[in-house]
């Protein structure tokens, strides 16, 4: 829908990893070129598995701290490869998966290098675009003339 819209972000500030969910709901087409088109050229694709996905991580918390690991050391690789194309300042984790979101959130302690904030692709771009109080704004627009005139 955004890119059907004309929006994407501009160039610059910092770089991302992409987690692409193990149930991707990217499905017109392959999701890498979908993001890099709303996004940009400074984004990767950050491979495995988060490890959270459901109730995995609780049912089988044994098998996810490996699978966790694995992931960790993927997510160092992909910084260490955005920095060497050059990208600087912060790094993001973005994916488009709630239980996904909720695992790499879990990361964001452990990775001391000041990588790993997690978020959605629309957040992130709605924050670049609109600004980083654009969900205070939405609301108060929303509380003050309803939802019908934020929407049209």
């Amino acid at each position: 829908y955004l890119l059907e819209k004309g929006i994407t972000l501009p160039p610059g500030e910092g770089g991302y990893l992409y987690h692409e969910p193990c149930h991707n709901p990217m499905k017109q087409r392959e999701s890498m070129l979908t993001v890099k088109a709303l996004l940009g050229d400074a984004v990767i694709k950050n491979e495995r598995c988060c490890g959270e996905s459901g109730t995995f991580g609780i049912a089988r918390p044994d098998i996810a701290t490996q699978v966790r690991f694995r992931k960790e050391e993927e997510i160092r690789k992909g910084e260490a490869a955005l920095r060497e194309r050059g990208v600087g300042g912060d790094l993001k984790m973005l994916t488009s998966c709630p239980s996904c979101l909720q695992g790499l959130s879990r990361y964001q302690a452990d990775l001391r290098s000041g990588l790993l904030e997690a978020d959605y692709i629309v957040i992130e771009m709605a924050r670049r675009l609109l600004g980083e109080s654009w969900m205070e704004d939405y609301v108060a627009r929303a509380n003050a003339g309803g939802i019908e005139r934020v929407l049209v």
